[in-house]
């Protein structure tokens, strides 16, 4: 077995490392595993020595604590993989992870927004400056293309090839891919970039990021979703579900509603496995069942 004299702050990393470069795990992915694994950290000073016992202890305290069991299956997943990490590369002889119960995290069906909200969004913002623009291209973007709002974010201006209707977007691993620019997006992408109001959120400054904030530096995360709240609010929308990824959500399932193959639908959305596109046609299910019991003659059980 391989020399055991490594602390825990090194095991970690070598770890992260490791998945970062070899496996092409998304940034998001190798932080929130980060976070996970510098809490197991604390709790138990030496991770070379822990036990079985300790990791069941250890969760169990996650559920007691109130963390919710998406969070509590994905600590599992991070450590799970760190300790078949250190398996593998001989720094310990025994996974403790073997005798952890399989994560029952449910599979909740994704939340999507009424076909309606987007209309209610985009009508909403009725201004002509720069920051209108840019949020009406931000919420066409979104849901026109189905994109993680880190692809969004991440665009940059020469991504944008409205000769040919196409955007070039970088997804998990690092994967690059084509998606289609409708006739929404397209309007709002030359008011934005050729009607100058990209220039005028610049205020001088030099970035090729395509969506800008305020102060002409690149749009973050969090601050689509506080432009989101913030329309959504003006608009007289329900905030609770208006955020980036239920428009990702809702471009797949309206598309499957309204009869898109299921295979370009998983090529649109970047999902590397057909098993996580097939979820959206439970809620097009969903919503088929839905109209069909209110609507068809035969369907309510009234005489």
């Amino acid at each position: 077995m391989a020399s055991a004299g490594l602390g825990n702050d090194e095991v970690i990393d070598q770890f992260l490392l490791m998945l970062t470069v070899s496996r092409g795990r998304a940034v998001t992915t190798i932080d929130s595993y980060a976070n996970d694994l510098r809490g197991l950290s604390e709790a138990y000073p030496d991770l070379l020595s822990i036990s079985s016992r300790d990791l069941e202890t250890y969760f169990a305290g996650l559920r007691s604590a109130g963390r919710s069991a998406a969070t509590v299956a994905r600590s599992m997943s991070a450590t799970r993989g760190l300790f078949q990490y250190l398996l593998d590369e001989g720094y310990v002889a025994v996974d403790p992870t073997n005798s952890l119960p399989v994560s029952t995290r449910g599979r909740s069906l994704p939340k999507a927004l009424p076909e309606s909200a987007f209309d209610i969004l985009i009508s909403s913002i009725t201004g002509s400056d720069a920051l209108s623009q840019r949020d009406r291209l931000l919420l066409e973007f979104l849901y026109g293309t189905g994109c993680r709002v880190s692809e969004m974010t991440e665009t940059n201006v020469h991504d944008v090839d409205l000769d040919e209707d196409l955007i070039r977007v970088t997804g998990k691993g690092s994967k690059q891919r084509l998606v289609p620019v409708g006739r929404h997006l397209r309007t709002a992408l030359e008011v934005y970039i050729d009607g100058g109001s990209r220039t005028s959120l610049l205020r001088g400054k030099r970035t090729a990021r395509l969506l800008l904030n305020a102060h002409g530096e690149p749009l973050g995360r969090h601050g689509v979703n506080e432009i989101l709240h913030r329309r959504a609010l003006a608009a007289g929308l329900d905030t609770k579900g208006v955020h980036a990824h239920a428009f990702r959500h809702s471009c797949a399932t309206h598309m499957i509603a309204h009869g898109a193959d299921i295979r370009v639908v998983q090529e649109l959305l970047g999902h590397s496995s057909i098993a996580t596109t097939q979820r959206y046609t439970g809620v097009a299910l969903a919503t088929l069942r839905d109209a069909y019991g209110n609507a068809h003659p035969r369907a309510s059980g009234v005489a």
